[in-house]
């Protein structure tokens, strides 16, 4: 793996400047637009190679070079890529930061395979970067039973905990690579566009914590040049690129990629910004999320991915619809987080799921009361026990439409609050009755301040089984309490074990669900 310091991202050079969002699946992509200047020598890749949104077929694979050429990317059952398919990918331009996604399609269901990449130079046919290699596993095929692991976390490079090599980094990274999952669920807040790093933190006990800083990082995100640099950072940590480089993603967004607690329509009061209409801030948040993560470009976040017949991953997008942070009291049906397409979607494919297991990633969590000042509240519960109002309303809606349709096998995995725990519903506890018991766990954060833990809201019946939070407030990722969660589900039983895991990747708590008998 090519290593990556401070000197090599300023020389690569985040590109400033509006424009569609780059990285065109093959196929898509023309000639760019001829830049401001011509690096000499041959191409680079500056910031490693990623693979996201795997099926049973295909996969999404990413990298970034230091100026326009031509991606390439061979693929293989074998490590040495011997007898490799080529694949002629997009051109990366500045147009899209020089980043580009090529989908491979045709794969072998449930194996592991390997890819090479590299970028052409336009100037010298032939002339292209050094490579770059990956892996990962495609999703079994719809008949194959097969153990099936993967990991989430979410919250990354928060409240000014940056890189700092004297605490070895992103060093979680490396204990979820360490137990070799399918994939990777990130839970939202896959950065914190609105969290600037200062060159130096003094730790409760006097020692230093030196955080790596860019340009990009000394300021809260405004520019699209800048949402870009906050992606761009976090792959300047060893462990992250070589996590990437291994595990394929599945990414959804929360508030960090934009601004703190933000909603549309919002107009902030923030005096560290000079744009204050967070639309537009979002607009170009999305853009840089597009760009620099290997998700589809198109269509809406929300959507569901399957892995064989134990599994599907249902993605929520709870941002982009999601109406003002107030009291959440309201008895208005039409408002929510999820809006009404995105609600009738996740009913509609619960329903025709097979799966044994149905996850539901939810960035923001059901039955944990989350503040945004006093009187607001930013997630689902307000901390009102009573009958579902405000957005628990649509929730409700969900559960009693899947309990209706005989839906088994929901759990939700979410992250946001910044400790691990582990949550059982039932509606013997609850104030409504109407939904089947089900699981929700909490894992994070992934390298940030930890936090916590905060009420619940007994509306949907929720018992807190294990907690584990920090002492204080913000306690920094010298003290632990960062977290990822670990999902295994048993290829022949059918049965689905948690373990919470802490930064170091020991296991906390862990607890094995039956697979359930349908209804």
């Amino acid at each position: 793996m090519t290593h990556i310091d401070r000197r090599t991202l300023l020389r690569a050079g985040l590109v400033a400047g509006a424009g569609a969002a780059g990285g065109a699946l093959l196929g898509g992509a023309g000639a760019p637009a001829a830049p401001a200047w011509r690096p000499s020598g041959r191409p680079s890749l500056t910031h490693g190679v990623q693979s996201g949104d795997v099926t049973a077929d295909s996969a999404l694979v990413w990298t970034r070079a230091d100026r326009p050429g031509r991606m390439l990317v061979e693929v293989s059952r074998r490590p040495d890529l011997r007898g490799a398919r080529l694949v002629r990918g997009p051109v990366v331009d500045p147009d899209g930061d020089f980043t580009g996604r090529v989908r491979l399609r045709g794969l072998p269901a449930g194996e592991r395979l390997h890819y090479r990449v590299r970028v052409e130079s336009l100037d010298r046919h032939g002339v292209c970067s050094e490579p770059l290699t990956g892996s990962f596993a495609t999703a079994p095929g719809r008949h194959q039973r097969r153990d099936v692991r993967f990991v989430w976390t979410g919250d990354i490079v928060g409240q000014g905990w940056g890189i700092s090599p004297d605490f070895d980094g992103l060093a979680i990274f490396r204990a979820m690579r360490e137990r070799r999952p399918d994939f990777f669920l990130c839970s939202g807040d896959t950065v914190y566009a609105d969290g600037p790093l200062a060159e130096r933190v003094t730790l409760p006990d006097g020692r230093l914590w030196r955080n790596l800083v860019t340009p990009e990082k000394s300021k809260v995100a405004e520019t699209l040049a800048e949402y870009r640099g906050q992606f761009a950072y976090n792959l300047l940590d060893e462990h992250l690129r070589a996590f990437a480089a291994q595990v394929p993603q599945i990414n959804q967004w929360d508030d960090h990629e934009v601004v703190n607690n933000w909603y549309p329509g919002e107009i902030l009061v923030d005096d560290r910004y000079t744009e204050k209409r967070v639309d537009v801030l979002a607009a170009r948040a999305r853009q840089a999320f597009h760009e620099w993560l290997p998700a589809p470009a198109d269509g809406p976040l929300y959507r569901r991915l399957s892995y064989g017949p134990l599994l599907d991953v249902f993605v929520l997008d709870m941002r982009t619809w999601k109406d003002p942070n107030d009291g959440n009291t309201y008895a208005d049906p039409a408002r929510g987080l999820l809006g009404r397409a995105q609600r009738e979607w996740l009913v509609r494919e619960l329903r025709a799921s097979r799966a044994t297991w149905k996850v539901i990633a939810n960035d923001l969590p059901i039955g944990v009361v989350v503040p945004d000042g006093p009187g607001a509240q930013e997630g689902v519960a307000q901390g009102d026990p009573g009958a579902p109002a405000g957005r628990e309303l649509e929730f409700a809606e969900v559960l009693r439409a899947a309990h209706r349709a005989g839906v088994t096998g929901l759990v939700f995995l979410t992250a946001d609050v910044h400790y691990t725990a582990a949550h059982h519903y039932d509606p013997a506890r609850a104030a409504v009755g109407d939904f089947s018991p089900f699981w929700e766990f909490v894992s994070g954060p992934a390298h940030a301040g930890a936090f916590g833990p905060n009420a619940l809201d007994g509306t949907f019946g929720p018992k807190a089984v294990f907690v584990h939070a920090p002492p204080a407030a913000n306690t920094s990722p010298a003290e632990g309490f960062q977290h990822f969660g670990e999902v295994d589900i048993d290829g022949e039983s059918g049965a689905l074990t948690v373990h919470l895991r802490d930064r170091a990747g020991a296991s906390l708590w862990s607890t094995t669900l039956p697979a359930p008998t349908r209804r």
